[in-house]
């Protein structure tokens, strides 16, 4: 999995971007079939703005924005959302498609009472 930093505005030191890379290498627990993460940074008059692109298997990508008084609080409300992203689309593949719905199981339930 490719991780890619840039910055616009505003240059990272090396603690910004190691928290940076750490908390884009934590979203692999999350779905672990994921491609590229590109995180942008980017200094805004008094503000960081953090946008997390992540490309997933068979072409799904995953987009998220966030803005906070330092590039790390952007970046943790960044990861929070894209988390979010990433556990709902996970549940939607892994949807156990073999596996009997509750409505059909209600609907076969009442038809032989």
């Amino acid at each position: 999995m490719q991780i890619e930093i840039s910055s616009r505005h505003g240059s990272l030191g090396p603690e910004q971007q190691s928290h940076l890379r750490d908390k884009a290498e934590k979203l692999q627990k999350y779905f672990g079939r994921l491609m590229a993460i590109e995180v942008a940074v980017d200094h805004i008059k008094h503000a960081w703005e953090v946008e997390i692109l992540v490309s997933a298997e068979h072409k799904h990508d995953f987009v998220a924005k966030e803005q906070g008084p330092n590039p790390q609080t952007a970046m943790d409300l960044c990861v929070h959302k894209i988390e979010n992203q990433l556990r709902r689309y996970k549940e939607r593949v892994q949807d156990h498609k073999g596996d009997p719905s509750i409505h059909s199981i209600a609907d076969e339930a009442s038809e032989s009472a």
